[in-house]
């Protein structure tokens, strides 16, 4: 199969890879530290994500990587666009495009996403390279010297209007496990089942073409003899999920597969777009002419993904990925990824033979469902990632909201009512506060933006208890960020953030202590600092935008996350910087306002917007024609009167364009 030329990584617009590294250096594991290799799941590269595909992979992957490298361990974070398959083609055909060029496109749409919510890959890569071919191929023919493949012959789908064999995702019908009548070949979105073939679908039908039903017809195909493998996947994965601590879910739904029984799973198909299968393996030539028109099953590479990107970001790839004593893998991802992330993908490393860096933790999430109802990437429902930034709401109110309400447990939902009120109550109101108020007050005539001298009244004991508080607050949020317990170290962190202005308010901080206690003054507004510069490394992994604002404001540079908390680290004498506001307060209004706007199918949002752009043109240009007329009849009577006057009016952009082009950088409100 020939490649035409392509970047293997999409640079992110803003270079939003994680600050805290150095992007110029490659990260390695380090001999005798703590080695984190963070995954998040890769998204098919065919649709624009929406927040429940956001928040259960790529940002929670994100915050875990910026808490590490807070930490000071070697830690790369790595992710990518999943190219091959039926889903490609199938999205190419209605695109009326080749699907390199799809790939192009949306890979691009998506790292822009990822741009504007900050997320700090170190490399987001693409599977659709020479070198995802070659790892796969390697894989594959260790596994067929080991005798853990055999070939089958089986009945597909076979369309005849179309004269091709239907992969799985062009052909939909009736689930054969619940009776849900839009299941697709491969998945049924309704029961989440994926364990049936294609012809078990009851009344089925060819996506391209429904009144055309398919009939049954004979193919060959590669088989992962995954029954022959169960008793070592079982072995490995009951140790790994005990030590590493795996999600809930994650461990029940690999236990079901598991006690269901392996049964070999096939990872070839009848298509063009994908890692060809390796035609040497073969001695007859027979077999090598069927395979040579079939490539191997998207689940079956997909994952094998993550090995290929780092293999592109960095020639010493397998000290990463051959490193099991010296690296601890961790994997983020929703729950209908789970069994190829601990049962195929494991079982194809441990088939090989070879040594791996296997999967330690695994970090699953349940659905976050939009205003009562299911996103949907193939039914357009819910708010999708680039519509997130046409709010005008910075990326750390979303990323606050999301964490914040991050289905760990069970399902959650989006709702617009709640995101204001986290964003006006506990961002602005606890965070936003605690930092401005005392910043001000050390900006003011009182202090000249220097830090006094608080070491006279430091150590004194009526501090003892806050400081405490404090502290016991930062032993748990490290005990919840290393747990994975993200939810939980988001509220820990925001518990630290509300004991500092209770330390302001039991110090009744303000002008006239320092008029009539200037020590005790001077000790509380040292404490007060040091605390909000805390702030700025606790939070920085959930709000990093916010954490650079308050590091410009200290004036001071990262300080990595501390086991304890001193309350010196900023010292009497350092001169910070000025003031400026880190959140907004959003209307309440605004709740049915974006209601309406991102309610309904994309379709339909992409129709409002060109509703509303052309009615907002034509408002415009009414305003426009009538300030002529009146500049005709006299000179504009002020330098406003002219810049109405001189008002261009609005363009249209087309829908395409505001999904496809560039994201510009996001800065922190103003108010």
């Amino acid at each position: 199969m020939g490649y035409t030329e392509f970047p293997e990584q999409i640079p992110t617009q803003g270079g939003h890879q994680n600050t805290l590294s150095n992007s110029t250096k490659k990260i390695l594991p380090q001999e005798g530290q703590r080695n984190i290799l963070i995954t998040s799941a890769l998204p098919y590269v065919n649709n624009v994500p929406h927040l429940g595909n956001i928040v259960g992979s790529v940002l929670s992957a994100d915050v875990f990587s910026r808490y590490h490298k807070a930490r000071g361990h070697p830690t790369l974070y790595i992710c990518g666009t999943d190219e091959y398959g039926t889903a490609t083609e199938t999205k190419a055909l209605e695109e009326d495009v080749t699907p390199r060029e799809l790939c192009d496109k949306y890979a691009k749409v998506h790292a822009d996403i990822y741009d504007w919510f900050e997320i700090g890959f170190d490399i987001f890569g693409r599977t659709s390279t020479p070198k995802q071919e070659e790892i796969v191929q390697h894989i594959f023919r260790k596994l067929f010297k080991n005798g853990y493949l055999v070939e089958k012959a089986s009945r597909q789908p076979y369309c005849e209007k179309h004269k091709s064999f239907l992969a799985d995702r062009f052909i939909e019908g009736t689930c054969p496990k619940c009776g849900y009548d839009d299941a697709r070949g491969d998945q049924c979105d309704a029961c989440g089942s994926v364990d049936y073939e294609p012809l078990d679908l009851l009344k089925p039908r060819c996506k391209l073409d429904p009144d055309v039903a398919p009939i049954p017809r004979d193919t060959r195909h590669i088989h992962l003899r995954l029954d022959k493998l169960q008793v070592e996947i079982e072995n490995w994965s009951q140790k790994a999920s005990s030590t590493g601590n795996w999600s809930k879910n994650g461990k029940l739904i690999t236990e079901s597969w598991l006690k269901l029984g392996l049964r070999d799973r096939g990872i070839s198909r009848d298509l063009k777009w994908g890692v060809p299968i390796p035609l040497d393996v073969f001695s007859d030539k027979n077999d090598q002419e069927i395979y040579q028109d079939k490539v191997f099953y998207v689940w079956f590479d997909a994952c094998i993904g993550y090995v290929s990107i780092t293999a592109n970001y960095t020639d010493d790839w397998e000290k990463w990925w051959r490193n099991p004593e010296d690296v601890q893998l961790y994997q983020f991802m929703g729950k209908d990824n789970v069994p190829f992330h601990t049962v195929i993908f494991p079982g194809s490393q441990i088939g090989t033979g070879e040594r791996w860096t296997m999967l330690h933790h695994l970090s699953t999430t349940e659905y976050l469902n939009y205003e009562k109802g299911k996103f949907s990437k193939s039914r357009g429902i819910g708010v999708f990632g680039n519509n997130a930034r046409d709010t005008n709401v910075s990326a750390d109110v979303w990323r606050y909201y999301l964490l914040n309400n991050r289905p760990e447990n069970g399902d959650t939902q989006f709702e617009w009512k709640a995101f204001i009120e986290q964003n006006n109550n506990e961002l602005l109101a606890k965070l936003g506060n605690f930092v401005n108020r005392v910043v001000k007050l050390v900006n003011s005539k009182i202090y000249n933006s220097i830090i006094p001298d608080y070491t006279a009244r430091h150590e004194d004991r009526v501090f003892d208890e806050a400081k405490a508080d404090i502290n016991a607050y930062l032993k748990q949020y490290l005990v919840d960020l290393e747990s994975v317990s993200l939810r939980a170290g988001l509220q820990t962190a925001m518990h630290i953030a509300q004991a500092g202005n209770n330390f302001l308010q039991s110090n009744r901080f303000d002008n006239k202590l320092v008029a009539s206690e200037p020590e005790k003054a001077a000790a509380v507004t040292g404490i007060a600092i040091n605390l909000i510069y805390l702030c700025a490394s606790i939070f920085e992994p959930y709000l990093p935008a916010t954490s650079r604002s308050i590091l410009e404001q200290l004036q001071a540079p990262f300080l990595v996350i501390p086991d304890h908390w001193t309350a010196d680290d900023i010292k009497p004498g350092h001169q910070i910087g000025k003031a400026k506001y880190l959140f907004s307060q959003i209307d309440p209004r605004k709740e049915d306002e974006w209601r309406i706007l991102f309610g309904g199918t994309q379709a339909e949002r992409l129709k409002k917007e060109e509703e509303a752009a052309r009615a907002a043109a034509k408002k415009v240009a009414s305003k426009a024609r009538k300030a002529e007329k009146k500049s005709q009849k006299a000179e504009p009577s002020s330098v406003e009167g002219t810049a109405i006057a001189g008002a261009a009016p609005i363009t249209e952009q087309e829908p395409v364009d505001a999904v496809t082009d560039g994201v510009q950088q996001v800065t922190l409100p103003s108010s």
